[in-house]
């Protein structure tokens, strides 16, 4: 399995769908229904494939990429934060680390600040909510910041759990 990024010059929603032809992307998940606006490219066909059309595509429409910030060919790929193999889905190593680097939160701004990266990554960490309760109530209005042995251990709980997060992958269908 290959990956490839292309940075396509003023955004990377400029091959929309015709309107007639929305409907026909409908595909529903566990999280409602949704139909694609710009063109998705199949699954099917093979990598170099994929990149032949894409490529053939961009220079039909006149649309140009910076290549200097594309990458082709790739074993994996860093996309928002995560790193995307035939393996699947992990943290990037990068946040890993800032993450094993983050000090005790003195603050509610520290906590929230916490949170916001630790809930980036929540589907990583089974029980995430529950592990996140003890930080999460102290930014309920009116709480007072005190750091306990709950909240700490809660803490470094969530920092642990996601330093040695799982590979995500889709499920092989055979059992």
């Amino acid at each position: 399995m290959h990956f490839s990024k292309i940075d396509l010059r003023s955004g990377y929603h400029q091959l929309r769908v015709k309107e007639q032809d929305i409907s026909k992307t409908a595909f529903r998940t566990r999280y409602g229904h949704y139909e694609f606006l710009v063109m998705p490219f199949g699954l099917t066909e093979e990598h170099e494939d994929h990149l032949r059309t894409v490529l053939q595509i961009l220079r039909q429409e006149k649309l140009y990429a910076k290549f200097s910030k594309c990458e082709f060919w790739l074993s994996s790929a860093a996309f928002l934060g995560h790193i995307v193999s035939a393996k699947g889905i992990t943290m990037d190593p990068a946040k890993v680390e800032a993450i094993t680097k983050w000090p005790r939160p003195t603050s509610v701004t520290e906590v929230r600040s916490f949170l916001g990266l630790a809930g980036y990554y929540r589907r990583f960490v089974e029980g995430f909510s529950r592990l996140a309760l003890p930080l999460t109530k102290l930014m309920r209005k009116g709480e007072k910041f005190v750091w306990n042995e709950e909240r700490k251990k809660s803490f470094e709980e969530l920092k642990q759990r996601l330093v040695s997060a799982p590979v995500l992958t889709l499920p092989s269908g055979s059992g």
